[in-house]
């Protein structure tokens, strides 16, 4: 799926955390995001009530983002030319305005 600043969005697995593929969606038409590819989902012990996406940990080109829902987690890795503080702004700019 392309955004009309060229981002894009890899849908590679077929299941997704509910709710997590809009949300992506929106932050891929965000500047400076080039790719955001959902990877691993998996089972945690905590729930969280709301959906969370917190950056993890650098990676070449972007970061590796977990993105939280009930008692599900899902990584989601990112390539962009923002800096963390400003793809946090953008994860949270995302989130309060669905």
């Amino acid at each position: 799926m392309s955004s009309s600043q060229g981002g894009r969005l890899v849908l590679n697995h077929s299941t997704h955390i509910p709710g997590l593929i809009p949300l992506l969606e929106r932050l891929i038409r965000q500047e400076g995001i080039q790719t955001i590819t959902p990877g691993v989902i998996g089972p945690v012990r905590s729930h969280a009530p709301k959906m969370v996406l917190k950056i993890s940990v650098p990676i070449r080109g972007g970061f590796k983002v977990i993105a939280r829902q009930g008692k599900t987690v899902q990584e989601v890795f990112i390539l962009t030319t923002l800096l963390q503080d400003q793809l946090e702004a953008a994860i949270d700019h995302v989130i309060k305005h669905r």
